[in-house]
């Protein structure tokens, strides 16, 4: 948008109320930027206002800001009482929730470095000084993640929800049916057939250096 491709003299580019398509640039340079989003359509206490976001959707807005190496600001109103209401209490509970098993993959956490290719239906973020790749699965698959690039650099893969083992292989039985990158670089995780009863599953794939 040119509005974020302008210098305004901020030291944080903040963009309002909507998600931005890639880490917000200025002259061409990434800057450090945060979105600033509602829980629902006001930005204060409205009782009757009634499109509020469901834990699901505010849990794929953090991730997806940390993907493109940025930082999510929510807003909470609370009431004339100064309490927060039930609607705001239940996403609070279901985003801490999240968070308590899965908080390693934004915590620390940015864009992942250039060169790894997103899979469809997900979303990347790494942190650099763990050296962890991180993928959030936001529509789980039938059986297999295809991860192009990434054979032979995976020490060890992990679902965070329950820490159990994502067993990986060499994707050349999809290469060979399907078409698509060379054997020898495509890594293919092995997934459990049920998805995990989480908002958003993450895998922590342990890179080798």
């Amino acid at each position: 948008l040119d509005l974020l491709d302008t210098d305004w003299g901020w030291d944080v580019k903040t963009p309002e109320q909507f998600m931005v398509r890639d880490w917000v640039r200025v002259n061409g340079q990434r800057v450090l930027w945060e979105t600033c989003q509602t829980f629902s359509g006001s930005w204060g206490y409205h009782r009757d206002e009634s499109t509020w976001k469901s834990v699901g959707q505010l849990t794929r807005m953090l991730i997806d800001t940390v993907s493109k190496g940025g930082n999510l600001l929510l807003n909470v109103g609370p009431t004339a009482r100064g309490e927060f209401d039930a609607r705001a209490l239940d996403r609070l509970q279901g985003m801490g929730e999240w968070m308590r098993r899965h908080g390693r993959s934004v915590y620390g956490c940015t864009q992942a470095p250039e060169g790894y290719t997103t899979p469809q239906d997900c979303r990347l973020t790494y942190n650099p000084e763990t050296n962890r790749l991180y993928v959030h699965v936001f529509a789980w698959p039938i059986r297999h993640l295809h991860l192009d690039g990434l054979a032979g650099k995976v020490a060890y893969a992990q679902l965070l929800n329950d820490a159990s083992e994502i067993t990986c292989g060499a994707g050349s039985w999809y290469v060979q049916q399907m078409g698509g990158k060379p054997a020898d670089t495509l890594l293919t995780l092995n997934l459990p057939s049920q998805k995990p009863n989480v908002a958003v599953p993450v895998i922590e794939l342990f890179l080798d250096n």
